[in-house]
């Protein structure tokens, strides 16, 4: 009974390993088919280049992860998805123009909400496992409303977009959002990803995208999405970006 047991406990941890080796493969794949378009973009920049160098100075998303959302609103149009563009956390607001430059270069007619507090990131809570590092970032990845707002002015989106300043948990809550097509989430922390989920998510298409920006950065969101995907049973296959980002497609 024993050699079975320990027959199957291996059997268990091998499948596991290799799973595991099959997913760091993949992942080293794709980090090179990024550097290869990276050069791609360097030498003759298309669609997404161009945007890229416009919206560079104002993100602290890699080229990756922005190209994630490009294409993301690039299928999206493909496929006819319907709904608004939101994203939770804007910082300085470069994605966010991003998406709402994409989304005229597409031609599409999209509302774009942003949320963000324009104070900077919030104080994590005991929720978050690397709560004693979140803590130094408290205060930072700061753009002030106006400033925000002056850069989409200048880029010509902004009369698509809804800015929403506070905290996830007073606004979102309460957001007159209807239907999404693209949800970018980029709030660091537990209780900020998993706000957005519960209030939003039921809100996105099927065949919708979800992104996040900090999953493999800040464990906070990175927990919030699996226990948010447990409790709900979703079973979805997480696109991976770069070492931080991932996407999926919302089950139709």
């Amino acid at each position: 009974m024993m050699a079975c047991v320990t027959s199957f406990e291996n059997e268990k941890l091998s499948d596991e390993y290799f799973k595991a080796e099959r997913k760091l493969q993949r992942n080293r794949w794709a980090d090179f088919v990024n550097r290869v378009k990276a050069l791609c973009d360097h030498v003759a920049p298309g669609n997404f280049g161009g945007l890229y160098e416009t919206v560079r100075p104002y993100s602290m998303m890699s080229r990756a992860r922005l190209r994630g959302i490009y294409d993301g609103i690039r299928g999206l149009a493909q496929r006819d998805i319907p709904g608004d563009f939101v994203e939770c956390g804007t910082a300085k607001g470069g994605c966010a123009a991003l998406m709402g430059l994409a989304s005229k270069q597409q031609q599409l007619s999209r509302s774009l909400w942003v949320f963000d507090t324009f104070e900077g990131l919030p104080p994590p809570t005991k929720d978050d496992p690397d709560f004693d590092l979140a803590k130094a970032w408290e205060g930072e990845c700061r753009g002030g409303y106006d400033e925000v707002q002056d850069l989409f002015d200048r880029l010509g989106v902004l009369e698509e977009i809804t800015m929403v300043k506070g905290l996830f948990q007073d606004t979102v809550p309460t957001a007159e959002v209807r239907q999404i097509a693209l949800l970018h989430l980029d709030g660091d922390w537990y209780d900020s990803t998993m706000v957005c989920l519960a209030h939003l998510y039921d809100k996105v298409s099927p065949g919708g995208i979800v992104q996040i920006d900090d999953y493999g950065h800040w464990a906070g969101a990175r927990k919030a999405l699996h226990e948010f995907m447990d409790a709900r049973n979703l079973d979805v296959d997480l696109r991976y970006l770069d070492y931080s980002g991932r996407q999926f497609v919302k089950p139709g």
